[in-house]
């Protein structure tokens, strides 16, 4: 039997906020791969998953914790492709205050290279996409007008759901509390090399 090939797309930052947004206690140690695991069906072959997101920059416990979560991700197979966090100065018009805001950048503009060119290269036959971010809706509808055999499905991360790209979409679904708390990793993770990454005390 010819299986389904499928690739998967993660908006790292927009799947985070998500859950910390629903309030799922104790949900960030999130094993990925699990959760995309219980997804594929039998008739189905995962080819790869594909996590976006950036480096967390001058904020050293946040960066130790994000570091720790992303080699956990990389114990499991995942590919991680960076974007980059930028930091801007915001100066207050009232009584001169500066303070540095950070933000994620290209996390989109990579996703939708990377759905662009994978279905060029035709890698996959379907493509999930973890995200509510509506700046993904051109590459989907473009992939689904160039590519009529192939299918963008989306699923939401939790309070990520959003009209418009479910409609771009050829399926949708919302990524459940409960599939999120079923599939955490261990408190222990080893890594190939055989170090242990433990779960950070913060999370």
């Amino acid at each position: 039997m010819i299986k389904n090939r499928v690739i998967v797309y993660i908006d790292g930052f927009n799947l985070y906020f998500g859950m910390v947004d629903a309030g799922i206690d104790n949900c960030k140690w999130l094993n990925i791969k699990s959760l995309i695991d219980s997804y594929i069906t039998h008739n189905q072959e995962l080819i790869e998953i594909k996590y976006f997101t950036s480096r967390i920059t001058n904020q050293p416990s946040k960066q130790k914790r994000q570091t720790t979560y992303l080699e956990a991700l990389e114990s499991t197979g995942i590919n991680i492709i960076y974007g980059l966090y930028k930091a801007k100065e915001i100066e207050c018009n009232n009584c001169g205050h500066n303070w540095s805001i950070s933000n994620e950048k290209m996390t989109d503009v990579n996703i939708a290279t990377h759905l662009l060119l994978d279905a060029f290269n035709d890698r996959y036959d379907t493509a999930i996409l973890i995200s509510g971010d509506s700046d993904l809706v051109p590459p989907v509808k473009a992939i689904h007008h160039q590519f009529n055999k192939k299918a963008v499905s989306v699923f939401f991360p939790p309070e990520r759901h959003n009209i418009t790209v479910a409609g771009a979409a050829k399926g949708s679904q919302i990524i459940g509390k409960k599939k999120i708390k079923d599939h955490q990793f261990p408190l222990n993770v080893t890594k190939k090399d055989g170090y242990v990454l433990t779960k950070p005390e913060s999370w």
